[in-house]
């Protein structure tokens, strides 16, 4: 079962699981008279990143040669408490491969979740910011609470694959009781594995931990690229430090204005926006859609297999079946690049047949699952994180009087997002706020990236953050495309903007339209 912020910030270290391992790791860091911000990193050859990151095998250089080193850096547990106990902080870095005397500084990546392992997903991304790497150092880290940086903890394989097993659509009262119950199991694990940890993997650490960061970097200005989730993070970074924004972009961008249920009634649209573009692309080819003769013929056939998995599941990766929930999962991993579609179509094709390893492979990246059983701890951080932001916690009943709106939002997605609200109910520590606070006067340019086509974080959240921004703070770019994000989709325009402003500090025109 996935939760509507877990949706929304698969992106792209799900896609990087799914064709190609994801790679990296990290290692020791030295501080000084206990004041962190003089802390010494010491960069080492990354090892392969731990079985939270991801697991895999180590980094592979650049196709310039440039290897990837790894550090740890030591941040406050609890930033009320800054001579308090420590945490380390897990780093990656590409140093910049140009001329050293036009070297700009660091270049440091959030690439979404909340969740996802920077350490790994930068590796597996990197050769698309070669143009980036020449004037910076590409750096990304494991945010607390992911990966090698005190990784939140709940449950373990078994009970994970179990987990996602479970019906997520419930039906009747019984079942949303057993929905209700499994969803607070899992939350009382993670508050037995991680008590420690919980209370402090809130954004707004997060964003504390990145104004070191930049300290012990040795940069005045933090430069950022943050993507998805890590829209937010960066929103909230300008909030509390805008003196020290440098260049920033936001590609895939998350509002800032919404709650989780208001986020969560958008994602129904925008991936039932995304699915409504893959049927038509699929039966307006000019070779045979072998899914569907019409556009609605391709949906009403996939809310028909959905239907009978819910009775029946089929075969998935042996011995797990493909259930109904495993199904929508695939289906929605799919929908955020259009690189996918053909994996879709081709999943679609043949669990028509009886054979669900396709959809549930999708469906397995998305979890962060290995090919060998083993999760990535994306799951446990990414509810963690959530929980601690979001102060609503919703009801069976509430969920029940909101179905009929998330239904006509999106007949095929509608009940899976709705009933994913319920996933901070008896969290054990409570929400910061209703939705987050970006407002950043004095802040240098935000280049601001919305996607027409964007499922996970839909386009009109691009303007809200712009808007919550500031006046004067925030420049947008519209991509007219598909997918989750802009900059990866490899659009030569987007790409030309963003780097212009991020090598040569040139904001391109407001409202500026790449297609």
């Amino acid at each position: 079962m996935a939760n509507p912020s877990r949706l929304r910030a698969a992106a792209l270290t799900t896609s990087a699981v799914l064709l190609a391992a994801l790679l990296a790791g990290c290692s020791g860091a030295s501080a000084e008279d206990g004041d962190l911000t003089a802390q010494k990193l010491d960069w080492k050859d990354c090892p392969a990143p731990s079985e939270a990151e991801g697991g895999g095998s180590t980094p592979s250089p650049l196709p310039n040669g440039t290897k990837w080193q790894c550090a740890t850096m030591k941040a406050p547990l609890d930033w009320s408490k800054p001579k308090g106990d420590t945490i380390g902080l897990a780093l990656i870095r590409a140093k910049a491969s140009g001329d050293p005397g036009k070297r700009i500084g660091s270049l440091v990546f959030n690439f979404g979740g909340p969740g996802g392992s920077g350490v790994t997903t930068l590796p597996a991304f990197g050769s698309d910011y070669a143009t980036l790497n020449t004037r910076y150092d590409l750096v990304s880290f494991d945010p607390r609470g992911v990966g090698r940086s005190a990784p939140v903890e709940c449950e373990n394989d078994a009970q994970l694959d179990e987990y996602f097993q479970q019906d997520a659509t419930p039906d009747d009262s019984a079942e949303r009781t057993q929905l209700l119950e499994r969803t607070k199991q899992f939350n009382a694990a993670c508050e037995k594995h991680s008590k420690t940890v919980l209370p402090h993997v809130r954004t707004t650490d997060a964003a504390r931990d990145m104004d070191l960061m930049r300290q012990v970097l040795g940069d005045d200005k933090l430069h950022y690229f943050g993507i998805s989730y890590g829209t937010e993070l960066g929103g909230v970074y300008a909030h509390l430090f805008p003196k020290n924004v440098g260049r920033a972009v936001f590609d895939a961008v998350v509002d800032p204005t919404q709650n989780p249920e208001q986020s969560a009634l958008g994602q129904a649209k925008g991936f039932q926006l995304a699915l409504d573009n893959f049927a038509e692309d699929c039966t307006s080819k000019t070779t045979e859609c072998p899914i569907g003769d019409t556009a609605q013929d391709v949906k009403d056939r996939i809310a028909t297999l959905l239907k009978d998995l819910e009775k029946k599941p089929i075969p998935g990766v042996l011995p797990r079946q493909l259930t109904q929930t495993a199904a929508t999962n695939g289906i929605a991993q799919s929908l955020y690049s259009k690189d996918f579609w053909d994996y879709l179509t081709e999943g679609l094709e043949q669990a028509y047949d009886g054979d669900g390893r396709i959809l549930m492979l999708l469906s397995d990246s998305m979890n962060g699952r290995s090919e060998n059983g083993e999760y990535s701890n994306i799951t446990a951080a990414n509810i963690a994180i959530n929980c601690s932001d979001e102060k609503p916690r919703y009801t069976t009943d509430h969920v029940q009087q909101q179905l009929p709106e998330f239904r006509a939002a999106s007949p095929l997605f509608g009940d899976y997002l709705a009933w994913g609200m319920i996933s901070c109910t008896d969290w054990a520590v409570p929400g910061a706020a209703d939705h987050p606070d970006v407002s950043a006067p004095g802040s240098a340019p935000i280049l601001v990236v919305g996607n027409t086509g964007d499922p996970a974080t839909p386009y009109e959240g691009a303007k809200k953050m712009v808007d919550a921004l500031g006046k004067g703070v925030a420049v947008e770019l519209t991509y007219k495309g598909q997918g989750h994000g802009a900059y990866d989709s490899k659009n030569k325009c987007v790409q030309s903007a963003v780097n212009n402003y991020l090598l040569n500090g040139k904001v391109p025109k407001a409202d500026t339209v790449c297609t």
